[in-house]
């Protein structure tokens, strides 16, 4: 394959790929549009949801363009004689980057928004097509997010090798802040869609459930439409963006690392992450197409199956990719720079000989996708109802709502031991086989390949993940709009399935930046000419130390902001109750536009300042303290990151189905002493699992491509 070939390779499926969600996007408008009451609070959802994030998107354009125009002030005023090249090179990768992460939040919120009705009217058609159509509904999210990351930074690669003539080994260098683009608009737009959502949620839950005593999503609750909107906000476009930025991260880090063994596999080294990517895309929809229910099996069990698809074709994809590309054979590297293919047969072979590289970096991915599946697991058994820990907490609340918090808490806290395990396992695996390559850098190169092995289903992921929000809104739709009771109990199966999946992303997430924060820690080092970061140096141990509190700090903020907005909710939805009495009996109408507007100002107030602090905080300590306490910070505060992001996501989607558990039927049900316990439990969870945790992930990763993107003027 000629060198061309190769670098058009990734762009080119990506293209397909965003034409293929344009065929799962006919099928989900060809849906049904419900009944005119369906019509009517799916159309207050999505007059909510545009709202808010075309005002969020104002705000984040006006900080990304303040930022991308500082990196090119900064780089050309210190930056010597090449400064104001590297500044536009940095800036203009950072702009487009942040261009592109908000066009994947924005497409996620238009798609969820729609594919809610759509997903409400299947109901009334059985469980496997209102599944099919959610489903179809994540997918094209799904895809946009992935062929727009892949696309990005090809474009960007050919444009620096063709469009400007760069040798091909300094090119990665050049795109890194495309990556810190991608996490900053990430930032804030999962910080201000968690804050709207969960506002919005227990301001909901507080009076409707605990006050009032009415059933969720009722429309007697005048903060119902801002939840419903929360869940687009939230965890479609603010989740859209989150992983739009893991996939470019760690797509730019493996690529930085790739560089190392040019000499060995040339150009194919550094375009290994892209076209591994590419093909898990495609492996990706496969998955989807087989997710079917069958007769009486639960949804979550057709969506496992898929997942399980999407892990062994992509696992074949690796297999073929490490074989073509990853070979220090005689024969295989030459054909790295534009010589005749081998036959499958020789290649084959190959992969049988213990001597040829390729067959330990293939294990190494093999690594990462176990460590994909290990995290499913582990969350699946700390978050569903199914398990020890959630039923713990659900009988936990029969004694009250403070050991209802105590045993949430602690069930948290242990859920970080087997995370840490997988990724410490992990870890150690892919560098010791990538160690016994016998490559220089070959070990750190193979904890990147394992990062690529966990991020191959990545597509697959994100549309379980988009399919939770979408079927939350179907099931609220369904019973704002009277509709018939088997429709509820359709939509009531898919959004306990959807809550499963939004817990297992949110697991899988945590796991992938753990992987990911390694690969551009070593990546950092790499740029900053760092081979040791020496813990007793008073000033690595000062930027270690802030790193931490820095993550702490972010995390109260965030916490904080949604305290204070759903404090204003719960004041305006007992105005409303105690003002219009006629409310309760259905002869007033709630001011549903009242609580969209107090969430969507609050969550735009409250986004600024965590999102200022946690880019602010290591630009100080690299400036100040310079390269190696930098690197201090992002050891430090990327292993807390992850230990609190892993505890505060698991603790707050235990508490979650502890809550379902009991209104299920368990000790007294619905209105009982231990139902009320529970949904404490669950508006204390709230902004742990959907506003803290989702957004401690993008902090680790905004922490790495940011002191990665100024590496230069921190030596």
């Amino acid at each position: 394959m000629s060198t061309l070939s190769l670098e058009l390779l990734a762009p080119v499926i990506a293209i397909i790929g965003l034409g293929w969600s344009l065929l799962f996007w006919r099928e989900v408008t060809a849906g049904g549009n419900g009944t005119a009451p369906m019509q009517k609070v799916a159309k207050a959802i999505h007059t909510g949801a545009h709202a808010f994030v075309r005002r969020q998107y104002q705000t984040i354009a006006i900080l990304s363009i303040i930022v991308g125009a500082g990196i090119t002030l900064v780089y050309g005023l210190t930056g010597g004689a090449e400064g104001w090249t590297k500044g536009f090179e940095v800036g203009g990768s950072f702009l487009l980057g942040a261009i592109l992460s908000g066009v994947a939040g924005i497409v996620s919120m238009v798609v969820a928004t729609k594919a809610n009705l759509k997903t409400a009217d299947a109901s009334q058609h059985g469980l496997n097509a209102a599944l099919r159509m959610a489903l179809r509904g994540g997918t094209v999210s799904a895809i946009v997010i992935t062929a727009l990351s892949l696309l990005g930074i090809s474009a960007l690669f050919l444009f620096y090798r063709i469009g400007l003539g760069r040798a091909t080994e300094t090119i990665p260098a050049l795109i890194i802040g495309y990556g810190f683009g991608a996490s900053f608009v990430a930032l804030f737009a999962q910080l201000g869609g968690g804050i709207y959502t969960k506002a919005a949620d227990v301001g909901a839950d507080l009076v409707g459930k605990i006050e009032a005593g009415i059933p969720e999503d009722d429309p007697r609750n005048p903060a119902v439409i801002a939840d419903l909107v929360g869940d687009n906000v939230g965890d479609c476009a603010g989740r859209g963006a989150d992983l739009f930025e893991s996939i470019s991260a760690e797509n730019i880090g493996a690529m930085v690392l790739g560089v190392a063994l040019y000499p060995v596999f040339g150009l194919k080294g550094i375009l290994f992450p892209l076209i591994f990517r590419a093909f898990g895309l495609v492996a990706s929809v496969i998955g989807v197409y087989t997710v079917k229910a069958k007769k009486d099996e639960a949804p979550m069990k057709a969506l496992t199956r898929g997942f399980w698809v999407t892990a062994v074709l992509t696992t074949g994809a690796l297999f073929v990719c490490s074989a073509l590309m990853l070979s220090n054979l005689t024969g295989v590297a030459a054909e790295a720079d534009g010589g005749a293919a081998l036959p499958w047969t020789e290649l084959l072979m190959n992969m049988a000989n213990l001597n040829n590289s390729a067959v330990w970096f293939f294990l190494a991915g093999v690594m990462g996708v176990l460590t994909s599946v290990a995290f499913v697991y582990i969350t699946d058994y700390y978050t569903s109802k199914d398990h020890r820990p959630v039923q713990a907490i659900a009988k936990a609340s029969t004694t009250g709502h403070a050991t209802n918090i105590i045993a949430g808490t602690a069930i948290g806290m242990e859920s970080t031991g087997l995370s840490v395990i997988a990724v410490c396992v992990a870890l150690f695996a892919s560098y010791w086989l990538g160690d016994h390559t016998g490559l220089p850098h070959g070990g750190l190169y193979g904890t990147a390949v394992a990062t690529m092995g966990m991020l191959a289903v990545v597509g697959y992921v994100l549309a379980m993940d988009m399919f939770g929000p979408i079927t939350d809104n179907a099931g609220g739709i369904v019973e704002m709009s009277k509709a018939p009771e088997e429709m509820r109990r359709v939509t009531d199966e898919l959004d306990a399935c959807g809550n499963t999946t939004k817990a297992l992303t949110k697991g899988y997430a945590v796991g992938s930046a753990a992987l990911a924060a390694f690969l551009l820690f070593s990546a950092f080092l790499d740029e900053a000419h760092i081979t040791v970061v020496d813990l007793a140096k008073v000033e690595v141990f000062i930027g270690a130390f802030l790193g931490a509190v820095t993550v702490f700090f972010f995390t109260s903020l965030a916490i904080r902001a949604v305290g204070r907005a759903a404090g204003v909710i719960v004041e305006e939805v007992r105005r409303q109750f105690k003002q219009k009495t006629g409310i309760m009996s259905g002869t007033d109408e709630p001011d549903y536009a009242a609580c969209v507007d107090i969430a969507t100002k609050a969550a735009l107030k409250e986004m600024v300042l965590p999102g200022i602090i946690a880019i602010v905080a290591p630009v100080l300590v690299g400036l100040i303290f310079r390269a190696e306490a930098a690197a201090g910070l992002l050891m430090v505060g990327t292993i807390v990151g992850v230990l609190l992001a892993a505890y505060m996501n698991n603790a707050g989607g235990a508490w979650d189905n502890a809550k379902k558990y009991i209104e299920s039927g368990a000790y007294g049900g619905k209105k009982s002493p231990a139902h009320q316990a529970a949904v404490t439990g669950d508006t204390v969870g709230d902004p742990f699992k959907d506003t803290a945790g989702p957004s401690l992930h993008v902090l680790i990763k905004l922490f790495s491509t940011l002191t990665l993107a100024l590496a230069a003027l921190f030596i």
